[in-house]
């Protein structure tokens, strides 16, 4: 067998090393590269697009794909305005900022957001958030004006959060939020929500303000006496009505509509028939005066000091984080399906923004809403216009219309959020992840039960700990594993894997499948020094030839620190007392610039033990004779 060189790798100064992989961390899609070679006109246009995304698609712009907007926009419109006051009341906040929050938002995301199907407005999971959290130490009831500013103040601090990850490109740090954590966490606040809904469902006055689900029905058994038979009729015909509907739209889609306009027909009707009954008298609790008009400013009402900067800031940062996580997932969703790329970085300074805008301009956290955004790219949304379309809709709503909402019950709105959040429990999800990763159904698990038992934050928190202390065990319990030859080939593979590859007397062929650092160094000691014990103990009973070369095969070892150097040198030594030769298969090119520059002496890594493949290893050292006697 030709048995090929191995050669160093280039030179690269440690100002050029440090560029790429600064590169690799933070710009891996190379935002620059459409700026190289173009006039400088050119240029100053792209970038003027790369800001502003609505600066692409406007010059080509055409009457067809404003129809389209203008029917998405309407559409998504109408199930924005219940689902606004809906959620606002969910965030213990006045059901008109719920509208507020759908009027400004949508205007900047439409300028600076990326994503065509994107529906913006306020989300079940951050009104839920936003609202236990602050309710911890403020009371909505005692002081609603230092709770709507603690509010403003959070969504500013969710804002600058949002926004500060992408301008300095940090977004790999929502992807701590796995997958199956989103999955649990959605769920158990998807019954936190629903649950927290039996106060309005049931008409009861007196309600608990935990979030978790123990006190939440204990708050009920003890409070039966409260429950207004008028109200339950009311929330079950509507509850019913509007889950039907949902049904209709997930059996057959191009009914979508159907669901779209259900929130807004309910209430329309639940508020004529208590007009018309004067049911408010009887036990049936409505929204009360509405306040006419666009938003006031409240810039004034942003808190950055006293006692309370502590709260707004933690309750921003966690708001923050699973609002653009959600409104990222449900914009690359979209994307997906209409084959268009969406930038997450500009995603983040858009939605940023957009609660930093917001919060002075009496809106509270806003992101994409999966339930909007399913309608809006059902209804055939072409561009942003159709959230600007949406805003213009909720405008006139502010000016002429807020009077109509004056008798809506408050049962009806308990109605819409629980027919919207019920959506968020995933079964087929929870199912593939049982089937794929059993470790990560645990953590699916932890989130779900933390938060239904405990609380928002805290679920969510176990759910991410579980989360990274999983990475932890995969970086410091790499895999490795014992190579066997595949008969009649060169090829070298898992020995538990392929059960016909077989051993090859003399040698102890092992795979590393990670980098080796700092943190796994002493498991692989320890890992190997068994290897090579269990090796010699084999050979010996069976009499074979002894162990006289470990091979190491370093194609999965990406990288190595000063530990991991350290390691490479102590293995060669224990080796060398038991008369074994330690060779390298493969070392990747940081890998072997760094041994190399540690091995002054040439002790181990010398040419003759420096091998591409472990096949060209194995028939290079198998003729010394000399190293394979028998025993």
């Amino acid at each position: 067998m030709e048995v090929h060189k191995v050669v160093a790798p280039p030179h690269k100064s440690t100002a050029a090393k440090l560029k790429t992989r600064l590169k690799e961390t933070f710009f891996p899609d190379d935002p620059l590269r459409q700026f190289r070679g173009q006039p400088n006109r050119t240029k100053l246009i792209r970038a003027a697009q790369y800001i502003f995304p609505i600066l692409q698609w406007c010059p080509e712009y055409s009457l067809r794909l404003l129809k389209s907007d203008v029917v998405s926009g309407l559409t998504i419109a109408s199930l924005a305005i219940p689902q606004g006051i809906s959620y606002a009341k969910l965030a213990n906040l006045p059901p008109i900022v719920g509208l507020y929050s759908s009027f400004v938002p949508p205007l900047v995301y439409a300028v600076l957001g990326s994503s065509r199907d994107l529906a913006v407005g306020p989300v079940s999971i951050a009104s839920l958030i936003l609202g236990s959290m602050l309710r911890q130490q403020v009371s909505p009831v005692d002081d609603p004006l230092l709770f709507l500013q603690l509010a403003f103040s959070s969504t500013f601090f969710a804002g600058l959060f949002q926004a500060s990850l992408g301008i300095l490109r940090l977004g790999f740090i929502i992807d701590l939020l796995s997958k199956a954590t989103l999955i649990g966490f959605m769920a158990g606040a998807a019954i936190i929500v629903s649950l927290q809904q039996l106060k309005a469902l049931l008409g009861i006055t007196h309600f608990t303000k935990q979030m978790s689900v123990v006190p939440v029905l204990s708050s009920v058994f003890h409070h039966t006496n409260e429950c207004s038979w008028q109200t339950i009729v009311m929330g079950v015909c509507f509850l019913l009505f509007l889950l039907a509907t949902r049904h209709l739209s997930m059996k057959k889609p191009k009914l979508f509509w159907v669901s779209a306009g259900a929130p807004l027909l309910s209430v329309i009707v639940s508020t004529l028939v208590v007009f018309a009954s004067r049911a408010d008298r009887h036990g049936i609790s409505v929204i009360g005066k509405l306040q006419e008009g666009l938003n006031p400013p409240s810039w004034n009402m942003l808190q950055f000091h006293g006692s309370h900067l502590g709260l707004v800031a933690k309750t921003g940062l966690i708001t923050g984080i699973v609002s653009l996580t959600e409104g990222i997932a449900v914009g690359r969703t979209f994307a997906g399906l209409k084959n268009y790329h969406v930038d997450g970085n500009k995603e983040m300074i858009a939605i940023g923004l957009m609660n930093v805008v917001g919060s002075a301009t009496s809106c509270y956290v806003t992101t994409g809403a999966f339930s909007r955004s399913a309608v809006n790219y059902n209804a055939g949304a072409k561009t942003a216009v159709s959230n600007i379309v949406m805003s213009v809709t909720v405008m006139v709503t502010l000016l002429f219309l807020m009077p109509l909402f004056e008798y809506t019950p408050n049962v009806v709105l308990g109605a819409i959020i629980v027919t919207a959040v019920i959506g968020l429990i995933d079964l087929p999800a929870a199912r593939h992840i049982w089937k794929i990763d059993k470790f990560d159904f645990l953590v699916m698990l932890c989130a779900f039960f933390g938060v239904i038992f405990l609380s928002v934050q805290n679920g969510l928190a176990i759910a991410v700990g579980l989360s990274l202390f999983k990475i932890l065990m995969q970086v410091t319990r790499p895999k490795t594993v014992i190579m066997g030859n595949l008969p009649g080939t060169n090829v070298y593979r898992d020995l538990h894997h392929y059960k016909e590859a077989q051993r090859i007397p003399g040698f102890l062929v092992l795979g590393i499948e990670s980098p080796v650092n700092f943190a796994n160094s002493n498991y692989l000691t320890e890992r190997i020094s068994r290897w090579i014990e269990e090796c010699e103990e084999e050979e010996a009973q069976e009499k074979h030839y002894s162990l006289r070369f470990l091979i190491l095969e370093m194609s999965a070892v990406s990288g190595v620190d000063t530990n991991g150097v350290s390691f490479f040198k102590e293995l060669k030594k224990t080796t060398a007392k038991k008369d074994i030769e330690l060779v390298f298969v493969n070392p990747l090119s940081e890998v072997m610039e760094k041994l190399q520059r540690a091995d002054e002496e040439e002790e181990f890594m010398r040419p003759e033990f420096l091998f591409l493949t472990v096949a060209e290893a194995v028939a290079s050292l198998s003729l010394k004779g000399p190293s394979l006697n028998n025993v």
